[in-house]
């Protein structure tokens, strides 16, 4: 809440618009704070609490979300509750200028299941999805995503989409692998 948080949130959203000012040729929006850029890309800040309530009612209103590391964490992880949760979101850092990339699963280790073959891949698969997709792969990417597709058409899913799916076969991490290479 940068009108809470001045020094960081608030700071956050002052060096945002003299970026878009400075960096971008953006021009104040109806007297500003917002601004609009060359293009039509609006820039506007939005209190914290109100952001996760409209990303979860309007979605399509957001293309980018630039945010400090605490409030990236509850809008990602949010997010990710609408496609099922952090268990299916890919992630990836990519550096549009130099082309370099890192793809990663968007949630941490789960010590508690080690050993289990319990957890969801999806995360992992679909983050490598997105880097043979990045490096131009796209028939190998386009038949893991078919193959996500058909095994979640399935209902053939591990314990976390269990619960959200009525009718849903429960399996192990590795069933779940070997069901998506079956639908290959």
């Amino acid at each position: 809440k940068g009108n809470i948080m001045k020094f960081t949130e608030g700071a956050f959203m002052g060096w945002g618009y003299k970026v878009a000012a400075e960096e971008f040729g953006g021009k104040p929006l109806d007297g500003g704070p917002w601004h609009v850029l060359p293009g039509g890309l609006i820039v506007k800040d939005v209190i914290a609490d109100a952001m996760l309530q409209q990303i979860l009612t309007r979605p399509a209103e957001y293309d980018i979300i630039a945010t400090l590391n605490l409030n990236g964490d509850y809008i990602s992880d949010a997010l990710a509750a609408q496609v099922g949760g952090i268990g299916i979101a890919p992630g990836a850092n990519i550096n549009y200028v130099t082309g370099r990339a890192i793809f990663e699963a968007t949630h941490g280790t789960a010590p508690k299941y080690a050993g289990l073959d319990k957890v969801n891949p999806s995360s992992v698969i679909l983050s490598g999805e997105m880097m043979l997709r990045h490096m131009g792969w796209t028939e190998a990417a386009d038949l893991i995503v078919a193959a996500m597709e058909k095994t979640l058409g399935q209902k053939v899913v591990t314990y976390d989409f269990a619960r959200l799916m009525e009718g849903a076969t429960e399996v192990k991490c590795s069933e779940f692998g070997q069901a998506l290479i079956g639908n290959m």
